[in-house]
């Protein structure tokens, strides 16, 4: 008898046997190549137009099945293309997890599956809707661009988001960087799609004048924003100093280490007093803010820094008694005004900054009753924060506006827009990714970080604990790295600038109105040509 459990299983024996997934889903695989430190931006250009080609032969060959056919491959490609792009995941699942090697295997599988089924409904929906308006029931790969952003955006909202690795990083340093502050990075994923999808029409069909106008539109309006200068230098620098303490993770939250890492820390600032803002990593200090040790220690920081006219920014946890409730935050020790006599610190003052999107499992833990007991891998140090409110004040240090953003928050542009203005000076964010190792995550990480400073025309410091620690000008660029996993400290001066991009004024609006008028255009097309081919094929 065929049990549904047998179905099951020859389905899966027919896939994992299929040759022509396995491209699709070595083709998503070597993609982690165009991202950092590889960085090798050329790469989709190269491996997309020749996914497409190899795409549009299979439903071709499988017509009669070219929605099921179109997911699956999608799905196959996102599953290579996670599976190497976010690997990185796994070294902190394995080290700090303490979970078995096969069940922490088995839960990178299911996080690539989950963040594969985004371009897989992508696919079902370019099929779906080639099939109800293709006259040939050929699959439309123009439609791919539309509903991948369409997709995109929903990979970056369900379950609190998760919008790593998207398309458009790893052109951070290709030609297209130059849409970015129009656009943003959303925008140059859907426009290196219509170019791959435009190269790959080029060899798939005879009528190439519309893939050629496609390339040729694009590469004008590339040309064209290259020459725009959206933001102007104001003249004025700002001296800023970043302390890479590179505190093992294995001993971080220590009581014995807490004094030692403190110190250390205040030890390092004191020979780099000369500069204006001298930032500490997220979680710096590694104790409760409220604790009188703690405060003890702020106390004699924030005299110190205020007393050689500087200003320190440091990472902490906040504990609210009344409402029991703990904080990711960021304070500011020293001055806040150039002209004040005293440092302005004092427990609960306003110049702070409180995480709000928090990292599942790392930082929140869903379902917290049921995971806890289950595993170390739910039961992190500093796993039960509260989000902080989502639109607050940028920091003020030394008469500078920082617009703050703690690790993970640095991939969600819509979380720095809701608190940027002109005033905003420079883009500041802090992490600790030493949870990932030796790994290409922290890199990533960084060029994420690049990516937000090109967007909003703003210069950007990043301080780390141990790596990627490093200053960009307002184009992305980076000033100053320090390397990994070494004690240090990275002192360079920052230019400011005024003025305001038009993706940091309109955000995604234009392109998600590009991408509509495109879908329009498609369905109407394809829709006119298909309801006049119809009669001319009764009549033969």
């Amino acid at each position: 008898m065929d049990t549904p459990f047998k179905r099951l299983r020859k389905l899966s024996t027919r896939n994992l046997t299929d040759k022509s997934l396995w491209l699709s889903f070595v083709a998503g695989l070597s993609l982690v190549f165009a991202y950092a430190p590889f960085s090798y931006w050329w790469l989709p250009v190269v491996v997309l137009p020749l996914w497409f080609i190899h795409l549009t032969k299979v439903t071709v060959q499988h017509a009669d099945e070219l929605i099921r056919i179109t997911t699956k491959h999608s799905f196959s490609f996102a599953l290579g293309w996670f599976a190497s792009g976010i690997s990185w995941v796994h070294v902190s699942i394995a080290e700090f997890g303490g979970m078995p090697l096969i069940i922490s295997l088995f839960l990178m599988l299911l996080l690539c599956g989950y963040l594969a089924l985004f371009p897989a409904i992508a696919g079902y929906l370019t099929a779906k809707c080639s099939r109800l308006i293709s006259s040939d029931g050929r699959l439309i790969l123009a439609l791919f661009p539309c509903f991948w952003l369409f997709t995109e955006y929903l990979r970056g909202v369900f379950l609190t988001g998760f919008p790593w690795l998207s398309l458009g990083y790893s052109q951070i340093d290709g030609p297209l960087a130059s849409l970015v502050p129009v656009i943003g990075e959303i925008g140059v994923s859907f426009f290196l799609l219509l170019i791959t999808i435009a190269i790959a029409q080029l060899v798939i069909t005879r009528q190439r004048t519309l893939p050629l106008i496609t390339i040729s539109f694009i590469l004008i309006f590339c040309f064209m924003a290259q020459q725009a200068q959206w933001v102007k230098p104001t003249g004025k620098t700002v001296k800023a100093a970043l302390i890479q303490g590179n505190i093992k993770q294995s001993i971080k939250w220590a009581p014995e280490e807490q004094w030692p890492t403190m110190l250390k820390y205040l030890d390092l600032t004191r020979i780099n007093y000369s500069a204006d803002l001298i930032i500490w990593p997220e979680s710096a200090i590694p104790a409760i803010e409220t604790l009188s040790t703690t405060q003890e220690f702020l106390d004699m920081a924030n005299q110190s820094a205020a007393l050689n006219n500087a200003a320190i920014v440091t990472g902490i946890i906040n504990y609210n008694f009344e409402s029991k409730e703990y904080f990711n935050s960021l304070i500011v020790l020293g001055k806040k005004h150039q002209n004040d006599i005293e440092g302005n610190y004092f427990y609960h003052h306003s110049n702070r900054y409180n995480k709000n999107h928090l990292l599942p499992i790392g930082e929140f833990v869903p379902f917290s009753d049921l995971l806890r007991p289950l595993a170390p891998l739910f039961n992190l140090p500093m796993s039960s924060f509260t989000r902080g409110t989502y639109v607050q004040n940028n920091l003020i240090a030394n008469d500078i506006n920082l617009l703050p953003l703690i690790c993970f928050e640095i991939a969600f542009p819509e979380q720095l827009a809701a608190n940027f203005s002109n005033e905003s000076n420079i883009l500041l964010t802090v992490s600790n990714d030493a949870w990932f190792g030796d790994s290409h995550g922290p890199h990533q990480h960084m060029e994420i970080a690049r990516m937000r400073a090109l967007e909003f025309g703003r210069p950007l410091l990043r301080a780390t604990n141990n790596g990627v620690t490093a200053a960009t000008d307002h184009l992305g660029n980076i000033i100053e790295q320090l390397p990994q996993f070494q004690q240090a400290v990275l002192t360079t001066k920052i230019s400011l600038v005024d003025g305001m991009t038009p993706f940091s004024q309109y955000g995604p609006v234009l392109i998600y109105l590009l991408a509509f008028v495109n879908l329009v255009i498609i369905l109407f097309i394809n829709c006119f040509y298909k309801s006049h081919k119809a009669p001319s094929s009764n009549r033969d």
